[in-house]
C-alpha cells in the first residue's frame, strides 16, 4: 500500500468535485475503465500530494499542467515531487492542458503506450 498523509483526504475530495476543464476532458476518456480495461482514480493523495490520475495496476500517473507548472518555482515542485514518487516505483507522465484540448487522441495514444 502507497503512503499517504491522511489530512490530504477531504482536499483531494474537494479537487475531485472542482476538477479543471483538461481534467474532465481527459477523465471523460479514462474513467470506467475506458483504456485497455484499466482502473483509472483521480485526486489520489500518495505520500505529501496529491496526484492528477493514478492506475495503481501499471503503477502510472498522469498529471496535467497548467501555466503554473512552467514557472521556475512550479518546475522544480514538479521536479522535487517526481523524483519521491519515481522513488516509490511510480511513473509519472506529464501533459500540458493545452494538449489535452487540442490532442485529446494523441494524449491518449501516449498513455496506452504505457499501459
Amino acid at each position: 500500500m502507497l503512503p499517504y498523509k491522511k489530512n490530504l483526504k477531504n482536499f483531494a475530495r474537494f479537487l475531485r468535485t472542482n476538477m479543471t476543464e483538461a481534467e474532465k476532458k481527459l477523465w471523460s476518456h479514462i474513467m470506467k475503465k475506458q483504456l485497455n480495461g484499466l482502473q483509472f482514480y483521480r485526486q489520489k493523495t500518495i505520500g505529501n500530494y496529491i496526484v492528477d490520475f493514478y492506475c495503481p495496476k501499471r503503477k502510472l500517473i498522469i498529471e496535467l499542467d497548467g501555466g503554473q507548472h512552467y514557472q521556475k518555482t512550479g518546475q522544480l515542485y514538479d521536479k522535487e515531487r517526481d523524483v519521491y514518487l519515481n522513488q516509490l516505483g511510480l511513473l509519472v507522465l506529464r501533459f500540458s492542458d493545452r494538449e489535452v484540448y487540442e490532442n485529446i487522441e494523441g494524449v491518449l495514444e501516449t498513455i496506452l503506450k504505457y499501459l
